[in-house]
């Protein structure tokens, strides 16, 4: 049986009749090319069966077709979602993704993440909060010539590296739709220090109770760490007030399931005599009981329209600058909210 050797970049420019370093434009994705000449390459390669070593190509481009993900994030169903999104935008094309957690308290980050970037020679880097809120950390990826883009609560950098939600402006909904179903005692379980989401969201509260004339007690705020162990914690410290809170609001998901849970410990009906809302809309929020109304954050969209922002210009032309910057989030509601008991 006879075989045939695979098509070279060589044939191609042969057959299109243009230089090797054309071709290599046309498979990189360079502007520096005419629409005729693009197309008559493009045609070559899709006659000839030509597919371009990834090898070869990284070369060209001083990277690797590596998407890093950098974090340090204590919520693990975030970190999840996350790589739902990235791999998703990634799904046919040649890029693949690789992950660093890091420690933000440690005095060598920058220096670790330095490292990790120059010795994987990343195409570019997804950064999770609250680290893609440390400007120096955008500074070092520009510094060694790694794209990155950052993710975030708020507005963080310009639209080609930012994608962000409006968590201040969903949280006064949330809390708005507690004071609606005519909530006057509302409690806070907030998200931990140096998290920019902690600190959009417990503003978001405050406005709510701003606007409505509702005073807000440093006894009415419990300090969580986005886990389910520290809602369970504020909550029991919460519920421990005379007279306790009507509501609860929890700054994500895990803690609010520890709030449900806390409140059946103690007897305490949801939404009967307790509502309770969260924020991120991740699976648990629907599995519990009642079903958890929350904010759902679109964690796996922000997720897939950074890396977009990432390597769009390299397998579309172009596709990065029409990749949304701001997602916004929305309360969906479900059963563990209700009106005050009498």
């Amino acid at each position: 049986m006879s075989t045939h050797p695979k098509p070279t970049i060589n044939d191609v420019a042969r057959l299109a009749g243009v230089s090797k370093k054309t071709v290599s434009r046309v498979i990189n994705r360079s502007p520096l090319l005419n629409a005729e000449t693009r197309q008559r390459v493009e045609k070559v390669i899709r006659e000839l069966g030509y597919t371009p070593n990834p090898q070869a190509r990284a070369l060209a481009l001083g990277r690797n077709f590596l998407i890093g993900l950098i974090h340090d994030n204590p919520n693990a169903q975030m970190v999840l979602n996350v790589q739902q999104g990235i791999l998703e935008a990634l799904a046919g094309t040649e890029f693949e993704m690789v992950v660093r957690p890091v420690d933000r308290t440690s005095a060598m980050m920058l220096d670790d993440v330095r490292a990790f970037l120059e010795r994987q020679r990343l195409f570019g880097v997804v950064v999770l909060p609250p680290i893609s809120e440390n400007d120096a950390l955008a500074r070092l990826c520009g510094e060694v010539g790694c794209r990155y883009v950052r993710m975030g609560s708020a507005e963080l950098d310009d639209p080609a590296h930012m994608v962000a939600s409006n968590d201040r402006e969903a949280v006064r909904g949330a809390t708005e739709h507690l004071i609606q179903q005519g909530h006057r005692l509302i409690g806070l379980i907030e998200g931990p220090d140096g998290f920019r989401s902690a600190r959009e969201r417990r503003l978001g509260f405050e406005d709510a109770l701003a606007a409505a004339g509702l005073k807000l007690p440093r006894s009415l705020i419990a300090r969580g760490n986005y886990t389910f162990e520290t809602g369970v914690t504020g909550a029991n410290r919460l519920l421990d007030l005379s007279p306790r809170p009507t509501a609860i609001f929890a700054s994500n998901d895990e803690m609010a399931a520890g709030v449900v849970f806390a409140a059946r410990e103690r007897g305490i009906a949801v939404p009967e005599e307790l509502s309770v809302i969260g924020f991120d809309d991740t699976p648990i929020a629907a599995h519990i009981w009642p079903p958890l109304t929350t904010v759902r954050w679109p964690i796996v969209s922000m997720a897939r329209s950074a890396a977009r922002k990432l390597f769009g210009d390299i397998v579309g032309e172009a596709r990065e600058a029409n990749e949304p910057t701001m997602l916004p989030s929305t309360l969906v509601k479900r059963g563990s909210v209700a009106p005050p008991a009498a």
